[in-house]
């Protein structure tokens, strides 16, 4: 890393999500200048709003872009794509971008990434082990019940702390620039199966019921949920979960030199910690 880089600070968006508090915690644990974006920050961020784009990226080197609610959205293009050369033009250097694997929707965000003419790396992710403790999925964890429109397929559930740390080495790090790395767990797990291991856990009974994809659209919609949402979630769980996922990468393990995390052991950690015990 240059001197010029250790005086810039590192802008990440989505500050408060999942990955990114995990990026923002590390960063301030090795005092590297950070500037955590979103919303509820003092310097607000919004994607939604371009004005508060510029005054965000004042002193920043190095961009950690996380795009809400997801790449594969209508538009999320042509914001990325200006965002990135706002970001470029006023002196941004690197951009790590986190994508979505097997997200061909996605893969138009990435490639405006890669052709904006500064160091880039790319992080497709598969879906996070933690939306069953920190997400939409925690809720029905703890009725011991989850409807979902899936079936058999298997998917590499990756933990976010691994997402986090291989973000923070393509931040911090040389060596990283002009990688696409895929990041998967070590190990395929239908929604069933992950379910399962959950309840044995837990030592509650964790129940998995498979619906149609109409049926649960139709049951979100009746909760109230945004159209927007429901669609975006059964892309997810419908197009992205074609199977298209079902093998292993060996992104982590390139990027940091070690095997991805086990959902095993995201599962016993979490027990631990009593997130899934009903009060």
């Amino acid at each position: 890393m240059t001197n010029e880089r250790e005086r810039n600070t590192i802008l990440v968006l989505g500050g408060t999500g999942k990955t990114g508090r995990r990026i923002v915690k590390r960063l301030q644990e090795s005092a590297v200048p950070v500037r955590a974006a979103s919303r509820s920050a003092a310097q607000p961020f919004d994607w939604a709003n371009r004005a508060t784009w510029a005054p965000v990226l004042q002193g920043v080197g190095t961009v950690y872009v996380s795009y809400y609610p997801d790449l594969a959205v209508p538009g999320a293009p042509e914001t990325v794509g200006a965002f990135t050369e706002l970001a470029v033009a006023s002196g941004v250097s690197r951009l790590v971008l986190l994508s979505g694997r097997g997200e061909e929707e996605a893969q138009v965000s990435e490639r405006l990434i890669q052709s904006a003419g500064v160091e880039w790396t790319i992080l497709r992710s598969s879906w996070f082990s933690q939306n069953f403790s920190e997400d939409y999925l925690l809720e029905p964890v703890l009725g011991g019940e989850i409807v979902l429109p899936v079936g058999n397929v298997p998917e590499p559930f990756v933990d976010a702390d691994d997402i986090a740390e291989v973000a923070v080495a393509a931040l911090t790090e040389d060596g990283h620039a002009g990688q696409i790395y895929e990041l998967t767990g070590p190990r395929l797990l239908t929604f069933a199966e992950a379910i399962a291991e959950i309840s044995t856990a837990t030592g509650r009974r964790i129940e998995f019921v498979q619906v149609s994809p109409d049926d649960y659209a139709d049951a979100l919609t009746a909760e109230g949920t945004p159209s927007e949402v429901v669609e975006l979630l059964m892309y997810l769980f419908t197009t992205v979960l074609d199977g298209r996922n079902a093998h292993l990468d060996d992104g982590v393990q390139r990027a940091l030199g070690r095997p991805p995390r086990d959902f095993a052991d995201y599962v016993t950690d979490t027990a631990a910690t009593g997130t899934w015990d009903r009060g």
